[in-house]
C-alpha cells in the first residue's frame, strides 16, 4: 500500500519512518515531509526565529507535503503555517520529536514504577530554543499486536488519519505532540493485526477520565495539586498492629446523596466536609471506600474497574480527590481503598482484547474468564501485566497519598478452580489447583509496596484457609499486612441470628474464631456484602422483636469490639438501619429522629472511643498474649467473659446472649483490686433497658473459673460489658 494510502486509512505502522525532517549535509539539503489533513497550503518555519523557509509542496491530490530546501544548517526545530479553508495557524511537527516519543519505552521494564511514570499521556516540556520550552504532551500506549495505532482527540476532531503513533521495538506505540496540555481529551484508535479497527480505546494508564457515553481519557498534571499532610506522615508509620484501627467502609455514591436523581451525588470536595466531620465524630480511625477507579457501571459499585489509574470522575477531578485524601489526613483519618486487581469487565473502550489480541487477560477461558461476575481475569504470569498490575498498587500511594489497599476476592486469583466444575479449569505444573502465577504476583506487589512505603497497609480479602496470607514473604507468605477474618464474620452472623433459645446448641460457632485468631493479622469485618443482595441489614439479621433485635444488635457490637482484631462496619450499621444496602438511595439516616437508631449510633461512637482508649482493647490484639478466655464453655446460658491485656491494663469483656438477665453474676478475675464497668451495651442511652449494673466493683477472694479472684455484677440480657482492672491489690 502507497504511504498515502496508509496514512488516509490510517494504517500507518511506521511514521517516523517516512513523516518529520532529514538533513544531508554534504548536499545542504533539508527535507521535510508531513500529513497534514484539511490544509490547503502550508509553509514551513524556523521554530525559533518564526521566518518562514519555504513552501510545502501537495502531492497530488493527498494531504501528503513535501518540502526540499537548500540550507547550511538545519533548523534546531520547525513548524508549520497552516492555511484551510477556515483560518491560519501555526504548528509545531509532532515528527520531528522522534527522541523524545521513544524516551518512554527506555525505561518502562526497569521499574514497576516507570509504568506510570513513563506510559500514558505525560506532561513533558520541549527546549525548542527561544525563552520558554513549549508545552506537550507524550503519548505511550502498549498494543504489540496491532498493526497501527493513532491517537485522536479534540485537538484533531477525533480523526484516526490525523496522528499515526510510531510501533517500537517492544510493542508500545509513542508519539509528543506539542501543544497539548492537561486537559485535553483523547482516545486511541487501533487496527487488529488484519487491519480491522476496533472499537475506540481509553487509555490503559489514563489518570483522568469521562463518564459514559463518551469514557474519554483526559491528559492531566499530578504535579499540580499541593499536598498538605506532611503531618500525617508521621501517624501514618507507627506500629499499625500496636495501635487502634476502626475502619469506616463507605460507598461514595451512596452514602449521603443530596438529591433524588439516579446520579446525584455529593462531589469528592463536599465529601471533604460531611464524610470527615461525621466519621471523626464517630470516632473511626479510617475511611475504607469501595474501588475508586475509574468504572462504567453503577451497579457494580466499583468492582468492575476499567480505569485502574483513574479515580472515578463521577465525584470530581483527580485534584478534587487528592483533596479529600489531603483533608482526611488534615484531621487524623486514615484512607483505605478496595483494590481490583483480579478482573476486570469487557467494556469496548477498555482492556478487553486491547488490541485485537488477549493483551491483558488469559487467552483460554478456563483461565481467563470469570463465570461468577461474567469478566476477563488478568494474565498473571505476563511480565507487562504483571507490572501494569504492581504499577497501579503503587500509583495510588505515591500520587493519592493512600494508606492502604485492600485487595479483593484475593481467593479467585489464588485458585484455579474457583467458582469452577472439573473440567472448567487447567490444573498447574504440579498438577495441583493453585495459580502459583497470580500468588508469586502478590507477593511482589506486597514486597514493592513495603519496601517503597512502608507506612502504608495491604489488606487481603481471602475466604479460604490459605496459610500465611498475612505472614512475610521470608517466612513463606504472601507478605499482606492483614487479612479479612471471613470465617469469624460467617460464624458470628450465623449464631446471632439464631433465636436466643437455640444459641446453647451452637456455642461453638462463636467461640471458634479463637482456634485460629493468631493464625493471620486478622480484620473483623461487616462489610458490605453482608447487608445487600437479600441478606438483609445487620438490624434484620437479629432475631426477636424490635427490642430484641437492637439488643442483639449492641450485644453483637460489643463482642465485636471485645474480640481480638482490627474492626471494619459499613456505613449504616452504626445507626442500626433497618433496609439493606441500596446503591441508588442514601444510608436512611432520617431514623436518627428515633431513639432506638440514635442510641445505637451512639454505642458505635462510645465503641470507638473505648477502643482508641484503652491499650488493653489493642495492643497485643495479634498476638496471644493479648487475649485469654476467663468462661468459653457456659453454653447454657449463653454467656462469654474474655480478658484482653495490654503490657499494663486488663480489659474483661462478658457477653450475654440471651434475653434472661442475671442479678448476681459470678466472673472469674485474676487479680483482687477495684474494677470499673466502663461500657455496658444496654445503658438507656443506647437504648437499652438500663438494667441496673454497678459500676464500681471489688473483687474477692473467691476462686472462679479457674482464676484466683472474683467479682459479683448485674448482667444485663442482651449485652456486652467491659470491666476494666483499675487497681490491683495483689500482693
Amino acid at each position: 500500500m502507497q504511504l498515502e494510502q496508509q496514512l488516509k486509512h490510517a494504517q500507518c505502522t511506521f511514521p517516523f519512518n517516512h513523516l518529520g525532517p532529514t538533513f544531508d549535509s554534504d548536499t545542504a539539503t533539508y527535507r521535510v515531509t508531513a500529513w497534514l489533513p484539511d490544509a490547503q497550503q502550508v509553509v514551513l518555519i524556523d521554530w525559533h526565529s518564526g521566518k518562514p523557509i519555504g513552501k510545502m509542496t501537495k502531492q497530488g491530490h493527498s494531504f501528503l507535503f513535501r518540502g526540499e530546501f537548500k540550507l547550511k544548517q538545519a533548523p534546531k526545530h520547525y513548524g508549520f503555517d497552516i492555511t484551510n479553508a477556515q483560518t491560519n495557524y501555526r504548528v509545531l511537527d509532532p515528527y520531528q520529536f522522534k527522541e523524545q516519543a521513544y524516551y518512554a519505552v527506555h525505561f518502562v521494564d526497569h521499574a514497576a514504577q516507570n509504568v506510570y511514570q513513563q506510559l500514558g499521556a505525560q506532561l513533558v516540556s520541549l527546549d525548542v530554543g527561544g525563552k520558554s520550552p513549549v508545552q506537550a504532551t507524550r503519548f505511550a500506549v502498549f498494543a504489540p499486536n496491532a498493526s497501527a495505532v493513532s491517537l485522536i482527540g479534540d485537538f484533531n476532531y477525533w480523526d484516526g488519519s490525523c496522528m499515526p503513533m510510531q510501533k517500537t521495538d517492544f510493542g508500545y506505540w509513542v508519539l509528543v505532540v506539542p501543544g497539548i496540555g492537561a486537559g485535553a481529551k483523547y482516545k486511541y484508535q487501533i487496527k487488529d493485526a488484519a487491519g480491522k479497527g476496533l472499537p475506540h480505546k481509553a487509555d490503559p494508564v489514563g489518570f483522568w477520565a469521562e463518564q459514559y457515553p463518551s469514557h474519554t481519557s483526559i491528559v492531566y498534571d499530578h504535579n499540580a495539586y499541593q499536598w498538605q499532610d506532611e503531618g500525617w506522615r508521621e501517624k501514618a508509620s507507627q506500629d499499625k498492629y500496636a495501635n487502634p484501627m476502626s475502619i469506616y467502609e463507605v460507598h461514595l455514591g451512596s452514602w449521603k446523596r443530596p438529591g433524588e436523581a439516579p446520579q446525584s451525588y455529593l462531589s469528592y470536595r463536599e465529601l471533604a466536609v460531611d464524610l470527615i466531620a461525621y466519621v471523626k465524630d464517630m470516632g473511626y480511625t479510617h475511611i475504607e471506600m469501595l474501588p475508586v477507579s475509574e468504572f462504567p457501571f453503577d451497579g457494580s459499585w466499583g468492582y468492575q474497574p476499567v480505569g485502574l489509574f483513574s479515580p472515578t470522575s463521577r465525584f470530581g477531578s483527580p485534584d478534587d480527590f487528592k483533596y479529600f485524601v489531603d483533608q482526611c489526613h488534615q484531621h487524623g483519618i486514615g484512607v483505605i481503598i478496595d483494590w481490583v486487581p483480579a478482573h476486570f469487565p469487557e467494556d469496548g473502550h477498555g482492556l478487553a482484547r486491547f488490541d485485537g489480541t488477549h493483551v491483558y487477560e488469559y487467552a483460554d477461558p478456563r483461565k481467563g474468564w470469570h463465570p461468577d461476575w461474567n469478566s476477563c481475569i488478568y494474565d498473571f504470569g505476563k511480565d507487562t501485566v504483571r507490572q501494569f498490575l504492581v504499577a497501579n498498587a503503587l500509583y495510588w500511594i505515591d500520587k493519592f497519598h493512600i494508606d492502604g489497599l485492600r485487595v479483593d476476592a484475593v481467593a479467585s486469583m489464588l485458585y484455579l478452580d474457583y467458582s469452577r466444575k472439573a473440567g472448567e479449569w487447567i490444573p498447574n505444573v504440579d498438577g495441583g489447583n493453585q495459580n502459583y502465577e497470580a500468588i508469586s504476583l502478590l507477593q511482589w506487589m506486597n514486597r514493592e509496596v513495603y519496601e517503597k512505603f512502608p507506612h502504608a497497609m495491604t489488606i487481603a480479602e481471602e475466604s479460604t484457609s490459605f496459610p500465611k496470607v498475612s505472614r512475610p514473604l521470608f517466612d513463606g507468605g504472601l507478605g499482606f499486612g492483614f487479612k479479612w477474618n471471613m470465617g469469624w464474620m460467617h460464624d458470628s452472623l450465623h449464631y446471632i441470628a439464631k433465636d436466643p433459645a437455640y444459641r446453647r446448641y451452637h456455642h461453638n460457632e462463636i467461640t471458634f474464631s479463637m482456634v485460629y485468631a493468631f493464625d493471620e493479622n486478622f480484620v473483623l469485618p461487616i462489610s458490605h456484602d453482608e447487608v445487600v443482595h437479600g441478606k438483609g441489614s445487620l438490624l434484620r439479621k437479629m432475631p426477636g422483636d424490635e427490642w430484641q433485635q437492637a439488643a442483639n444488635l449492641r450485644a453483637y457490637a460489643g463482642f465485636m469490639y471485645g474480640h481480638p482484631g482490627k474492626k471494619l462496619n459499613f456505613m449504616g450499621n452504626e445507626i442500626g438501619q433497618a433496609s439493606e444496602w441500596n446503591h441508588d438511595s442514601s444510608v436512611n439516616w432520617h431514623l436518627l429522629e428515633f431513639d432506638k437508631h440514635k442510641g445505637i449510633q451512639n454505642l458505635y461512637r462510645d465503641l470507638n472511643s473505648l477502643y482508641c482508649k484503652y491499650p488493653a482493647l489493642y495492643e497485643l490484639e495479634h498476638q496471644h498474649g493479648g487475649f485469654e478466655w476467663i468462661d468459653h464453655g457456659n453454653a447454657d446460658q449463653s454467656i462469654l467473659v474474655m480478658l484482653r491485656k495490654s503490657s499494663n491494663q486488663k480489659m474483661y469483656v462478658i457477653t450475654n446472649f440471651t434475653p434472661m438477665p442475671h442479678s448476681h453474676y459470678t466472673m472469674g478475675v485474676q487479680d483482687l483490686g477495684k474494677y470499673e464497668i466502663v461500657l455496658n451495651t444496654d445503658d438507656k442511652k443506647y437504648w437499652g433497658s438500663g438494667f441496673k449494673s454497678p459500676k464500681k466493683l471489688q473483687a474477692k477472694d473467691n476462686p472462679w473459673n479457674n482464676q484466683s479472684a472474683s467479682i459479683t455484677i448485674s448482667l444485663p440480657p442482651l449485652a456486652s460489658l467491659f470491666i476494666l482492672l483499675r487497681a490491683s491489690t495483689n500482693g
